[in-house]
Protein backbone atom coordinates (compact mmCIF):
# COMPACT_ATOMS: atom_id res chain seq x y z
CA UNK A 1 0.00 0.00 0.00
CA UNK A 2 1.30 3.48 -1.07
CA UNK A 3 2.23 5.67 1.89
CA UNK A 4 1.10 9.29 1.84
CA UNK A 5 2.32 12.79 3.30
CA UNK A 6 -0.43 15.16 3.61
CA UNK A 7 0.12 18.66 2.63
CA UNK A 8 -1.40 22.29 1.70
CA UNK A 9 0.19 23.37 -1.57
CA UNK A 10 0.04 27.21 -2.24
CA UNK A 11 -1.06 27.69 -6.07
CA UNK A 12 -2.05 31.12 -6.24
CA UNK A 13 -2.04 31.68 -10.14
CA UNK A 14 0.07 28.89 -11.20
CA UNK A 15 -0.93 26.82 -13.94
CA UNK A 16 -3.09 23.56 -13.31
CA UNK A 17 -4.17 21.53 -16.03
CA UNK A 18 -7.64 19.43 -15.78
CA UNK A 19 -7.95 16.97 -18.95
CA UNK A 20 -11.90 16.21 -19.14
CA UNK A 21 -15.09 18.30 -19.12
CA UNK A 22 -17.12 16.17 -16.84
CA UNK A 23 -18.93 15.85 -13.46
CA UNK A 24 -15.38 14.75 -11.81
CA UNK A 25 -13.16 16.91 -13.83
CA UNK A 26 -15.44 19.90 -12.79
CA UNK A 27 -14.84 18.80 -8.69
CA UNK A 28 -11.19 18.74 -9.49
CA UNK A 29 -11.55 22.56 -11.26
CA UNK A 30 -13.94 23.92 -8.67
CA UNK A 31 -11.36 22.41 -5.55
CA UNK A 32 -8.35 24.54 -7.52
CA UNK A 33 -10.38 27.50 -8.16
CA UNK A 34 -10.72 27.82 -4.51
CA UNK A 35 -7.24 27.50 -4.01
CA UNK A 36 -7.10 30.97 -6.54
CA UNK A 37 -5.15 28.73 -8.89
CA UNK A 38 -5.12 29.41 -12.94
CA UNK A 39 -7.07 26.21 -14.24
CA UNK A 40 -6.64 24.87 -17.58
CA UNK A 41 -9.46 22.48 -18.98
CA UNK A 42 -8.42 20.28 -22.14
CA UNK A 43 -11.74 18.52 -23.62
CA UNK A 44 -13.28 18.53 -26.65
CA UNK A 45 -17.15 19.24 -24.25
CA UNK A 46 -17.59 20.10 -21.33
CA UNK A 47 -20.31 20.24 -18.18
CA UNK A 48 -22.48 23.75 -18.24
CA UNK A 49 -20.81 24.71 -14.94
CA UNK A 50 -17.59 24.69 -16.72
CA UNK A 51 -18.51 26.21 -19.84
CA UNK A 52 -19.97 29.02 -17.98
CA UNK A 53 -16.41 28.89 -16.09
CA UNK A 54 -14.82 29.49 -19.07
CA UNK A 55 -17.50 32.12 -20.49
CA UNK A 56 -16.62 34.24 -17.90
CA UNK A 57 -12.92 34.07 -17.58
CA UNK A 58 -12.56 32.14 -14.42
CA UNK A 59 -10.52 29.23 -16.46
CA UNK A 60 -9.32 28.90 -19.58
CA UNK A 61 -10.85 25.83 -21.21
CA UNK A 62 -9.33 24.81 -24.66
CA UNK A 63 -11.74 22.12 -26.69
CA UNK A 64 -10.28 19.16 -28.10
CA UNK A 65 -8.45 16.13 -27.47
CA UNK A 66 -5.66 15.61 -25.03
CA UNK A 67 -1.95 16.49 -25.76
CA UNK A 68 1.12 15.92 -23.95
CA UNK A 69 2.20 19.87 -24.72
CA UNK A 70 -0.63 21.24 -22.57
CA UNK A 71 0.65 20.15 -19.88
CA UNK A 72 3.54 22.44 -20.90
CA UNK A 73 4.27 25.31 -17.40
CA UNK A 74 1.61 23.09 -15.54
CA UNK A 75 2.84 22.97 -11.86
CA UNK A 76 0.06 19.79 -11.52
CA UNK A 77 -2.24 17.78 -14.15
CA UNK A 78 -5.29 15.99 -13.37
CA UNK A 79 -6.43 13.02 -15.77
CA UNK A 80 -10.10 12.99 -15.25
CA UNK A 81 -11.13 12.13 -18.67
CA UNK A 82 -13.82 9.22 -18.99
CA UNK A 83 -11.07 6.60 -21.00
CA UNK A 84 -8.23 5.06 -18.27
CA UNK A 85 -6.29 4.43 -20.71
CA UNK A 86 -5.75 8.02 -21.69
CA UNK A 87 -5.37 8.72 -18.14
CA UNK A 88 -2.74 6.45 -17.35
CA UNK A 89 -0.95 7.69 -20.63
CA UNK A 90 -1.30 11.28 -19.21
CA UNK A 91 -0.46 10.48 -16.18
CA UNK A 92 2.78 8.90 -17.51
CA UNK A 93 3.91 11.55 -19.73
CA UNK A 94 3.33 13.85 -16.89
CA UNK A 95 5.92 12.10 -14.82
CA UNK A 96 8.37 11.89 -17.81
CA UNK A 97 8.17 15.80 -17.22
CA UNK A 98 8.43 15.93 -13.71
CA UNK A 99 5.09 17.14 -12.82
CA UNK A 100 2.81 15.20 -9.87
CA UNK A 101 -0.26 14.02 -11.36
CA UNK A 102 -3.45 12.85 -10.13
CA UNK A 103 -5.34 10.14 -11.64
CA UNK A 104 -9.11 10.41 -11.06
CA UNK A 105 -10.72 6.69 -11.38
CA UNK A 106 -7.45 5.55 -9.68
CA UNK A 107 -6.14 7.78 -7.12
CA UNK A 108 -3.65 5.00 -6.18
CA UNK A 109 -2.18 5.17 -9.43
CA UNK A 110 -1.43 8.75 -9.03
CA UNK A 111 1.47 10.47 -7.41
CA UNK A 112 -1.16 12.37 -5.75
CA UNK A 113 -4.57 12.43 -4.16
CA UNK A 114 -7.19 15.03 -3.66
CA UNK A 115 -8.74 14.31 -0.02
CA UNK A 116 -12.36 16.04 0.73
CA UNK A 117 -11.95 18.99 1.88
CA UNK A 118 -13.93 21.79 4.62
CA UNK A 119 -13.35 25.56 4.03
CA UNK A 120 -13.90 28.11 6.81
CA UNK A 121 -12.08 31.21 5.54
CA UNK A 122 -8.41 30.58 5.98
CA UNK A 123 -9.07 27.14 8.40
CA UNK A 124 -8.82 24.28 5.79
CA UNK A 125 -9.99 20.95 6.76
CA UNK A 126 -9.02 17.83 5.11
CA UNK A 127 -9.92 14.11 5.56
CA UNK A 128 -9.08 11.30 2.84
CA UNK A 129 -8.87 7.45 3.00
CA UNK A 130 -5.93 7.43 1.20
CA UNK A 131 -7.08 6.58 -2.14
CA UNK A 132 -9.69 4.17 -0.99
CA UNK A 133 -12.74 5.77 -2.40
CA UNK A 134 -14.60 9.01 -1.18
CA UNK A 135 -17.26 7.88 1.02
CA UNK A 136 -15.68 8.20 4.40
CA UNK A 137 -14.15 10.78 3.81
CA UNK A 138 -17.03 13.05 2.40
CA UNK A 139 -18.89 11.37 5.53
CA UNK A 140 -16.45 12.33 7.78
CA UNK A 141 -16.04 16.38 6.28
CA UNK A 142 -20.09 16.21 6.88
CA UNK A 143 -20.06 15.73 10.34
CA UNK A 144 -16.75 18.10 10.55
CA UNK A 145 -18.90 21.12 8.81
CA UNK A 146 -21.69 20.59 11.17
CA UNK A 147 -19.37 21.05 14.06
CA UNK A 148 -17.59 23.90 12.91
CA UNK A 149 -19.40 26.61 11.31
CA UNK A 150 -18.99 30.32 9.58
CA UNK A 151 -18.00 31.85 12.19
CA UNK A 152 -14.35 29.47 12.58
CA UNK A 153 -13.32 31.86 9.55
CA UNK A 154 -13.47 34.99 12.36
CA UNK A 155 -11.67 32.96 14.82
CA UNK A 156 -8.64 32.18 12.49
CA UNK A 157 -8.39 36.39 11.72
CA UNK A 158 -8.83 37.05 15.34
CA UNK A 159 -5.83 34.12 15.86
CA UNK A 160 -4.02 35.61 13.33
CA UNK A 161 -3.83 38.78 15.16
CA UNK A 162 -3.07 37.23 18.36
CA UNK A 163 0.01 34.86 16.98
CA UNK A 164 1.52 38.28 15.70
CA UNK A 165 0.91 40.20 19.24
CA UNK A 166 1.82 37.18 21.11
CA UNK A 167 5.16 36.99 19.03
CA UNK A 168 5.99 40.89 19.66
CA UNK A 169 5.18 40.54 23.73
CA UNK A 170 6.15 37.36 24.78
CA UNK A 171 10.74 36.55 23.83
CA UNK A 172 10.10 32.71 25.70
CA UNK A 173 9.09 30.36 23.16
CA UNK A 174 7.37 28.19 25.65
CA UNK A 175 5.29 30.93 27.30
CA UNK A 176 4.11 31.59 23.63
CA UNK A 177 2.87 27.83 23.31
CA UNK A 178 1.06 28.33 25.94
CA UNK A 179 -0.57 31.43 25.35
CA UNK A 180 -1.24 30.10 22.23
CA UNK A 181 -3.00 27.37 23.12
CA UNK A 182 -4.82 29.05 25.82
CA UNK A 183 -6.16 31.00 23.06
CA UNK A 184 -7.78 28.29 20.97
CA UNK A 185 -10.10 26.77 23.88
CA UNK A 186 -13.86 27.18 23.60
CA UNK A 187 -14.08 29.80 26.31
CA UNK A 188 -11.28 31.52 24.99
CA UNK A 189 -12.88 31.45 20.89
CA UNK A 190 -16.27 32.79 22.35
CA UNK A 191 -14.64 35.83 24.10
CA UNK A 192 -12.26 36.63 20.78
CA UNK A 193 -15.67 36.95 18.84
CA UNK A 194 -17.73 39.13 21.78
CA UNK A 195 -15.04 41.31 23.35
CA UNK A 196 -12.83 43.80 22.01
CA UNK A 197 -9.86 42.39 23.41
CA UNK A 198 -7.32 42.28 20.11
CA UNK A 199 -7.88 46.25 20.85
CA UNK A 200 -5.37 46.65 23.90
CA UNK A 201 -2.44 44.59 23.23
CA UNK A 202 -1.44 44.34 27.41
CA UNK A 203 -4.90 43.92 28.64
CA UNK A 204 -5.13 40.71 25.23
CA UNK A 205 -1.94 39.51 27.08
CA UNK A 206 -2.55 39.62 30.52
CA UNK A 207 -6.23 38.01 29.50
CA UNK A 208 -4.39 34.76 27.79
CA UNK A 209 -2.29 34.56 30.93
CA UNK A 210 -5.00 33.86 33.03
CA UNK A 211 -6.34 31.11 30.67
CA UNK A 212 -3.02 29.62 30.11
CA UNK A 213 -2.70 29.26 33.83
CA UNK A 214 -6.58 28.24 34.49
CA UNK A 215 -5.78 25.08 31.18
CA UNK A 216 -2.63 24.26 33.22
CA UNK A 217 -4.42 24.03 36.50
CA UNK A 218 -6.92 21.64 34.67
CA UNK A 219 -4.46 19.42 33.06
CA UNK A 220 -2.45 18.55 36.44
Amino acid sequence: MAGWYPVLLRLDGRKCVVFGGGAVAQRKAGGLLEANADVHIVSPKVTPALLEWSQVGTLRWTAKEAEERDMDGAILVFAATDRPDLNRRLAEAAAERGIPANVADDGESGDFIVPAVLRRGDLILTASASGAGPALPVRIIGELAERYGQNYNENVEDLRTIRRIVKAHVADPSERRALLGAAVTGEALAEWRAASWLDDEDKLIARLRQLAKRTEGTDT
